[in-house]
């Protein structure tokens, strides 16, 4: 095979990664709109993971691009364009034992998105990403009912009901694997590359101490997600090339909030884009792009060598 290679003599973007390669989808509700945006990139550039591992919302658009391999970006978009905060968190349609709202909503998004029955029948191999509520660990859902792995990756606590499945009653993947990439490595991956969403997955900013609660708890909240990122990040890459693909995203909307959902992917677009086109990978290490205070949805220069701490372009 011949690959585009670098002024360096070593394998540009992609394609240079060692096979098998998944795709790594992670948490981040509203934010997964800026996962449609890096697909497109990604499809652009030919790529097409061997694995795809997902959590929450990743876990539904990483069924989508697993069910149609190189061309799911644009029917992702019409959904989350489409989207609204009625449709999948309708106030009035309550589960009062186990949730805040019910998952009809969630439901019928799933079952709009015409997937297979069972995860084994995705063209390209899929996991989604759960935590067993009892036992606090998570769960590589691989094979089996495909409505309800992605009910289960998805059920915040709190806000969504557990999902019983084989035994166990299972919430949000993300309450222990935000960005699955030790999943993935788990199931084999050689290589990963990642997509990340939401103010957790980037670099921290020194802040005066917030004094309501809720702003106490939103920062606490905050920390503990970006060191279980950050710490899953530097184990995988340690070992294998790990490739975070950037959002390009500054001002994040609310939560809840559907109606950003062009900006974000017109942004994840053009900053993955602009990522993959410089894209150098020379072996084991962490490459990413860090970026920096800007207008909303603007976009910064890359770095994309392999990251050692606060280092560009060291080899681990």
């Amino acid at each position: 095979m011949r690959f585009a290679r670098g002024s360096n003599g070593l394998p540009r973007g992609l394609r240079g990664l060692p096979r098998p390669v998944a795709a790594v989808v992670g948490g981040g509700g509203v934010y997964g709109a800026t996962q449609v945006g890096v697909g497109y990139a990604l499809e652009q550039h030919g790529f097409v993971p061997d694995l795809i591992v997902g959590t929450s919302v990743g876990a539904f658009n990483g069924a989508v691009a697993a069910a149609h391999p190189g061309t799911a970006a644009r029917s992702l978009a019409l959904t989350w364009t489409g989207l609204r905060r009625r449709e999948v968190f309708p106030f009035g349609l309550r589960s009062f034992r186990a949730g805040l709202f019910a998952d009809a909503g969630l439901r019928r998004l799933i079952r709009r998105a015409g997937l297979p029955a069972r995860i084994e029948d995705l063209p390209v191999p899929f996991v989604a990403v759960a935590t067993d509520l009892v036992t606090g660990e998570p769960v590589l859902l691989d094979h089996g009912d495909l409505e309800s792995a992605l009910l289960a990756s998805a059920a915040i606590p709190g806000v969504l009901p557990p999902v019983e499945r084989d035994g166990r009653i299972l919430v949000d993947g993300g309450a222990v694997a935000h960005v699955p990439v030790l999943a993935a490595r788990q199931a084999g991956a050689a290589s990963v590359v990642v997509v990340v969403t939401g103010r957790e997955a980037l670099p921290l900013r020194t802040t005066a101490p917030p004094r309501r609660a809720e702003a106490v708890a939103a920062r606490a909240g905050l920390l503990m997600m970006h060191q279980q990122i950050e710490r899953d990040l530097r184990e995988v890459s340690r070992e294998i090339p790990t490739v975070v693909l950037p959002t390009g995203v500054v001002a994040w909307p609310a939560l809840w909030d559907f109606s950003h959902s062009r900006r974000l992917i017109d942004a994840a677009l053009l900053s993955a884009s602009r990522f993959l086109d410089e894209l150098v990978v020379t072996g084991p290490g962490l490459y990413r792009r860090e970026p920096v205070a800007a207008a909303p949805g603007a976009t910064t220069g890359p770095r994309t060598g392999p990251r050692t701490g606060a280092r560009t372009g060291a080899r681990r």
